[in-house]
């Protein structure tokens, strides 16, 4: 009985599109961690080294190179189940002077025509997850030890991390609303907001636009991939369930939204129920808040982080222009190279 159990567990669960699942344990026995999407789509992120939860009024931090919390008696696994014959797409990659790097891409030091992929060295490691793996670009050689995750080179003797990390896909990492449980999806007793221009969230009134949180959810249950088109006395929008943005639709701002449970936990975004932080850590090494001086706002970013955890964004400053690497967590002055860290806060 317990065994039909868990099948049809993982089941409903493959049914939602997922392929993964985090579990915690205290014991024996394991249990799936609420809204686990937010961590798979941090752990996908090369340049990630952990979380931090809030899990029942306590914070718990997931180590992901050690696959461990910091919580004592608190263990973590994710486990990953795909139908028979297919696998998961896996990156491998190092980090270099200053980014974490796939090997075999174009900028890594193993761009030449005998570059090894993340594919070959997947296949090593799934014929021996202890061993090492022996390569080598032109005319140097290297060792990537699986047990230790570190790439020497065979020359210098210098050392490397690597990481392997699942590849993100919108099914394994998407902050969209339809990750909510259907058990979640009832006929009330939710609340929708935008983030207005003050940085405050603000619940969609039927006095000032054409639906309020009520409308809106039915709208939802219906279709939680669709979109709702709505206008206000001055303008039209377009809210995208599957983004959770609002878009305006004559001058394309956009705008985060959230969709909040009565009992004030949200179903998107962050584990704690609040918008995260996004920062930089300047030169006199305190890590400072993006804001809308520097051309671009925590809200900014994460709005394209929402849409694409991997993608470059370009802003500028009166005397720069800077690259932030989402996926390497980092940010370059292009002027200068210089490169500064990046960190996003889960409140």
């Amino acid at each position: 009985m317990e065994h039909e159990e868990e099948t049809a567990h993982w089941q409903q669960t493959a049914a939602n599109g997922k392929h993964y699942e985090w579990q915690l344990s205290r014991g024996h026995q394991w249990w799936p961690i609420d809204n686990d999407h937010v961590i798979e789509t941090h752990y996908c992120q090369p340049g990630a080294k952990g979380i931090t939860i809030n899990l029942l009024n306590e914070q718990v931090h997931i180590d992901f190179d050690k696959f461990q919390t910091l919580t004592a008696g608190l263990g973590v696994q994710r486990l990953s189940f795909l139908p028979r014959g297919q696998a998961e797409d896996i990156g491998w990659y190092f980090r270099d002077d200053q980014l974490w790097r796939e090997y075999g891409s174009r900028s890594s030091i193993t761009s030449s025509s005998s570059s090894i992929s993340s594919g070959d060295i997947e296949r090593q490691f799934f014929l021996n997850p202890l061993g090492t793996f022996s390569f080598t670009v032109g005319s140097v050689g290297y060792s990537l030890d699986f047990s230790t995750m570190v790439q020497t080179n065979c020359i210098t003797g210098l050392r490397r991390n690597v990481r392997r990390r699942p590849k993100f896909t919108s099914s394994a990492g998407s902050f969209s609303a339809s990750s909510v449980s259907s058990s979640q999806l009832t006929d009330g007793g939710y609340k929708w907001e935008f983030m207005g221009g003050e940085g405050e969230w603000t619940e969609y009134k039927a006095h000032i636009c054409s639906f309020d949180s009520a409308a809106m959810e039915r709208q939802f249950q219906q279709n939680p991939q669709g979109q709702l088109h709505f206008k206000t006395k001055r303008h039209s929008y377009t809210l995208d369930f599957s983004r959770m943005c609002q878009v305006n639709d004559k001058f394309g701002t956009t705008r985060a939204v959230r969709r909040t449970a009565d009992d004030g936990s949200q179903q998107n975004i962050s584990p704690s129920g609040t918008l995260p932080r996004w920062q930089f850590k300047d030169m006199d090494g305190v890590w400072k808040d993006y804001s809308q001086r520097s051309s671009i706002s925590s809200q900014d970013i994460e709005l394209q982080y929402q849409q694409n955890p991997s993608a470059s964004v370009m802003f500028t400053t009166k005397r720069f222009s800077y690259e932030l690497n989402l996926s390497a967590m980092s940010q370059k002055n292009l002027s200068t190279s210089t490169t500064r860290p990046v960190r996003r806060l889960l409140q």
